[in-house]
C-alpha cells in the first residue's frame, strides 16, 4: 500500500508526513472541549449509538484489522457500534465528503485544509488528549485543537541485515563514503543496493521536499525560499540529496528499470534480500516484513548525507484525526478518537512511533535508529506563500516529478537555474 500521507500537498508533507496514507450541526458538545468522556461525569460503559468512521486505510478495512479495534472499543462501550468506510483516494475524496456532510462521525483530516476553515467542519477535541503529545498545536485555532496525529515519522534507510550480510557489510555506514563504497560491494554481489523506486514518482519527493529542510537543520528552511529567486542551487540541501541520488543511478547502485512503477514488487525485492535498502519512513517497515521479511532481519539506520558522521533526522506526524462537527454522537466520537490514538494499537500496526513522548516506540527497528543519535528536528506547518509560488511556477513540488527530472538531468546546475528562473517568474507576478 502506499504512504497516504506524502502525497496531500507540500503543506501537508512539510507538517504531517515523512512521506505517506485521504449542512452544520450547531449544537455545542456535550462535554467540555477541556474534558475527555470520562471526565464529563457520565459513565464511560453508558456512551451509545453508532459512528462511522472514515479512513485512507482501505487495507485494514479489507483484512479485518479495523473491526478488531471496534470489537475491543466495544469492550469499554458495550452499546456502541462503529462502521468503517475506506477512501482509495482519500486525499482527493475527502475534500468533497466534507462539503457535501458526508464526512462520517470521525475521519483524517484534509492535510492541504487551511486551519482557518478547521472550526467549519470539525470539533474542537479535549485538551487532555494532547498532553505529551507531538504535533499538539499543529491544528489548533484560537485555543481550540481540532486533530491528533495518528503517529510518528522519522526517515532513513531501511534495509536488510541478510544482504548487508551477503555483501560483506558487517557495519551501517555513518559516513556519505561508507554509503557508496557499501553500495559498490552490494552491487558486486548481485543485489540492487538501493531501491528508489523512481518510476512509482511518489518516493523520489524523498530526495527533494520531504528532506531538504532537516538536511538543512532547519525546520522553517522552506519559508526562507518565499523570500529569493534562487530557491534550487546545486550547493544548498536540495542540491546535496540529488546528487546522491544522481550518484546511485548513474553507477547503477538502483533498479535498472527506472520507468515502470514497481512499488508492490519493490517491497518482496526487500523483503527477499534481492534488494538491499530503501530511503524512506519507518512506516514502511512493516509493509516489508508484511511482504515476508522475518522482522529480525530488517533494521533502520538515518541517512548519512555527508561525512561529519552526525546527522539530523526529521520527526513528522501522519494523518490527523478528528470529530466530524456535523456529528449526531460527537461525545461517542471523541471517545473513539481517543481510544484510537491511545489504546488500539494502530501506531505499532502501522509502523509509527507513537505520538506522545513518554512512551516508548514498540517497533524494534526504531531502537536500532535511535542507538545512531541522530538530532530530531520536529516538522512545522510552512508559508503557504510556498504553495502559492509554485503552483504559478508549475513546479509540482509534492508530486516526485521535479526529483526525477533533476535526478537524470544532463546538467543539473542547468536544471536548477530553469527552475529557478520559473520560480523568479512567480514570485515576481504575484508580488513576493
Amino acid at each position: 500500500m502506499k504512504k497516504k500521507s506524502i502525497g496531500v500537498g507540500l503543506a501537508s508533507v512539510m507538517m504531517v508526513s515523512l512521506l505517506a496514507a485521504c449542512g452544520s450541526n450547531s449544537s455545542a458538545p456535550s462535554e467540555s472541549p477541556s474534558t475527555s468522556p470520562a471526565a464529563s461525569g457520565a459513565a464511560t460503559s453508558e456512551l451509545s449509538g453508532k459512528i462511522k468512521v472514515l479512513t485512507h486505510r482501505t487495507d485494514m478495512v479489507n483484512d479485518g484489522t479495523l473491526d478488531g479495534y471496534a470489537k475491543k472499543f466495544k469492550e469499554k462501550y458495550p452499546k456502541a457500534q462503529v462502521e468503517f468506510e475506506g477512501l482509495t483516494n482519500y486525499a482527493t475524496d475527502i475534500k468533497v465528503r466534507l462539503t457535501t456532510g458526508e464526512a462520517g462521525d470521525v475521519n483524517m483530516l484534509d492535510g492541504g485544509m487551511p486551519t482557518s476553515d478547521l472550526p467549519k467542519y470539525y470539533e474542537p477535541l479535549p485538551d487532555s488528549l494532547f498532553e505529551n503529545a507531538y504535533f499538539a498545536d499543529v491544528r489548533e485555532i484560537d485555543g481550540k485543537r481540532y486533530g491528533i496525529a495518528t503517529g510518528v515519522n522519522t526517515q532513513g534507510i531501511v534495509y536488510n541485515k541478510k544482504a548487508f550480510a551477503a555483501a560483506g557489510i558487517d557495519k551501517v555506514p555513518t559516513t556519505l563514503d561508507e554509503l557508496y563504497a557499501d553500495a559498490q560491494k552490494l552491487k558486486d554481489k548481485g543485489i540492487v543496493p538501493l531501491y528508489l523506486n523512481y518510476g512509482a514518482q511518489w518516493p523520489m519527493t524523498n530526495w527533494g521536499v520531504n528532506s531538504y529542510w532537516y538536511v538543512d537543520g532547519n525546520a522553517k528552511y522552506t519559508d526562507t525560499l518565499v523570500t529569493t529567486d534562487t530557491p534550487f542551487t546545486v550547493d544548498g540541501p536540495y542540491g546535496k540529496l540529488i546528487s546522491i541520488a544522481r550518484e546511485f543511478v548513474q553507477k547503477g547502485w538502483a533498479e535498472k528499470d527506472l520507468s515502470t512503477n514497481n512499488w508492490e514488487m519493490s517491497k518482496g525485492e526487500l523483503a527477499s534480500g534481492k534488494a538491499a535498502m530503501y530511503f524512506l519512513g519507518n512506516w514502511v517497515i512493516p509493509q516489508v516484513i508484511g511482504a515476508g521479511a522475518a522482522s529480525e532481519d530488517i533494521g533502520f539506520f538515518p541517512l548519512p548525507y555527508d561525512n561529519s558522521g552526525k546527522y539530523n533526522a526529521p520527526l513528522g506526524g501522519d494523518y490527523f484525526i478528528g470529530v466530524n462537527k456535523d456529528s449526531k454522537n460527537k461525545e461517542l466520537a471523541t471517545a473513539w478518537v481517543e481510544f484510537f490514538v491511545k489504546e488500539s494499537g494502530y501506531d505499532t500496526y502501522s509502523g509509527f512511533m507513537p505520538i506522545y513522548k513518554d512512551k516508548e516506540p514498540a517497533v524494534e527497528q526504531m531502537a536500532e535508529f535511535k542507538s545512531y543519535n541522530p538530532n530530531f528536528i520536529e516538522s512545522v506547518a510552512t508559508d503557504p506563500k510556498f504553495n502559492e509560488i509554485a503552483n504559478k511556477a508549475e513546479i509540482a513540488v509534492s508530486t516526485g516529478s521535479v526529483e526525477q527530472d533533476l535526478i537524470k538531468a544532463p546538467d543539473l546546475k542547468k536544471a536548477f537555474d530553469d527552475l529557478n528562473k520559473k520560480w523568479a517568474d512567480a514570485r515576481k507576478a504575484l508580488g513576493y
